[in-house]
């Protein structure tokens, strides 16, 4: 588990399935990150992020301290094989829109950074998303990460003239 003074970060139970699916299912969340999914792939979701535990990764439930809710899904993985970030060590962020604008995602992103810097060896985190998503953007930014233009790429996972095909590539160094 990982904890900050407003979230937990833990590996997603049966409670969580719920609020996780509302949260995908929601078409303004989902407008910048892919197509809503229904329970089916919500489900293949939280369990192909379980197959990475073995290693200490995976996304976790994202739950607010405060009144105990699930409010999105955040954390590290393997970059997907079909991207220029294959293999290398990837975080990422998912939110319910009641929980955006709140400083959330970046209390998570950084959770997870100071994790990654203390369990594992790479020499750096990626990120990825749509080039027109802003929101991701600059919260990547704020982590600190900056834009590698060379690694922007056209997301296999969309299709040709689709606006979340175009997309962009972060990176924050271990620090020295």
């Amino acid at each position: 588990m990982i904890e900050t003074p407003r979230l937990l970060l833990r590996w997603p139970e049966p409670a969580d399935r719920a609020p996780l699916h509302a949260m995908w299912a929601d078409p303004v969340v989902m407008a910048q990150l892919g197509p809503v999914k229904d329970r089916a792939a919500s489900d293949a979701a939280i369990a192909r992020h379980a197959g990475y535990r073995a290693d200490g990764l995976g996304f976790r439930a994202v739950v607010r301290r405060a009144d105990g809710r699930t409010i999105g899904f955040c954390g590290l993985k393997p970059g997907a094989p079909d991207t220029p970030i294959a293999g290398e060590l990837e975080i990422g962020w998912l939110l319910a829109l009641d929980a955006w604008g709140q400083g959330y995602a970046r209390e998570a992103a950084d959770a997870c950074l100071v994790w990654a810097w203390a369990h594992r060896t790479e020499p750096r985190v990626v990120a990825i998303t749509a080039a027109i998503n802003v929101a991701s953007r600059r919260l990547m930014e704020r982590l600190g990460m900056r834009h590698l233009p060379d690694l922007d790429f056209d997301h296999p996972a969309s299709a040709a003239g689709d606006p979340l095909r175009p997309a962009v590539t972060y990176a924050i160094g271990r620090a020295a």
